[in-house]
């Protein structure tokens, strides 16, 4: 058998088909987000398939920026945010108060809606798209978000544990093909996937597996991981867009300014002095002066 591969991206082509697919495993990554919050295990769960899902759809797009996957509602895990990077990056985190159950989505999330955000980065349009949470496990609220939204025929499996998650999926392109029977075959065949073996198996052994008398093909594998992409420099920018009143609001009242990364835990402080450098150079208020 194959070793297991840890925190890796593979895509996956059915010959001969318009079906394509990807399949991701996290481990080191994952660990490294739970590090950062003490979740019970019914957050712990939809969050870890939440990691899974938003590396495995970063994968669909050609870009630089991130895909930003995030789940409000009015239940009891009021929010679920997520991030992939097109550097395959991925960070993520969860709100909750009060017990958060056992059970489907709409027992955790309540009245909920997803929303899509693809950030291209900066001096590019932002593209969000936004829809109700629906059916029992994340996978089925994403696959119904794309039968929604992109008309494109999408299905994922996803698993996780206390120290892995994992996720496989299949997408049929708009292309025609000879084969007009593969994608249904292939999603046959995919449901005989257990939880179990895509957390334990490795890419090449479940591939040829599922897929072996249909023909697939694997493509090398990218590494992932977990990164924050909190900076000083994002700190500054987000301190700067509150103004200088405002800052100088705030150390009048605090003594100084004070940000956590609620994502890695990074703590940011910035003292009178530090507040004055970042307004230098810029307009200051009517009634100030700068001292030669």
């Amino acid at each position: 058998m194959p070793a297991q591969e840890g925190d890796t991206l593979h895509r996956f082509l059915i010959e001969n088909s318009n079906v394509r697919g990807e399949w991701v495993h996290l481990d080191a990554s994952w660990r490294a987000l739970l590090e950062r919050g003490d979740y019970p295990e019914p957050v712990r769960s939809v969050l870890g398939e939440a990691l899974a899902a938003v590396t495995l759809l970063s994968a669909t797009i050609k870009f630089e920026g991130s895909l930003i996957f995030q789940v409000t509602g009015d239940g009891p895990l009021h929010m679920l945010v997520v991030e992939a990077t097109g550097q395959r990056t991925v960070r993520g985190l969860a709100h909750w108060n009060d017990e958060v159950p056992h059970g489907d989505l709409g027992a955790k999330f309540g009245d909920g809606r997803i929303v899509m955000t693809i950030d291209p980065g900066p001096g590019r349009d932002r593209y969000q798209a936004i829809t109700e949470v629906t059916g029992d496990s994340l996978a089925d609220a994403i696959q119904s978000y794309f039968e929604r939204s992109e008309q494109l025929p999408t299905r994922l499996w996803l698993a996780t544990d206390r120290s892995k998650s994992a996720g496989l999926l299949l997408q049929s392109l708009p292309q025609e093909t000879p084969d007009q029977d593969a994608w249904n075959r292939t999603l046959m065949l995919t449901e005989t996937l257990s939880e179990q073996e895509l957390l334990e198996l490795p890419a090449e052994e479940v591939l040829y597996r599922l897929y072996h008398e249909e023909g697939v093909r694997m493509l090398s594998g990218e590494p992932v991981s977990f990164r924050c992409g909190c900076s000083q420099e994002r700190v500054d920018r987000v301190i700067r867009g509150l103004g200088y009143q405002e800052a100088q609001d705030i150390l009048q009242e605090q003594g100084a300014i004070d940000v956590d990364c609620e994502f890695c835990g990074a703590h940011y402080h910035l003292d009178a002095v530090d507040v004055e450098q970042l307004f230098a150079g810029t307009e200051q208020p009517p009634g100030s002066r700068r001292l030669q």
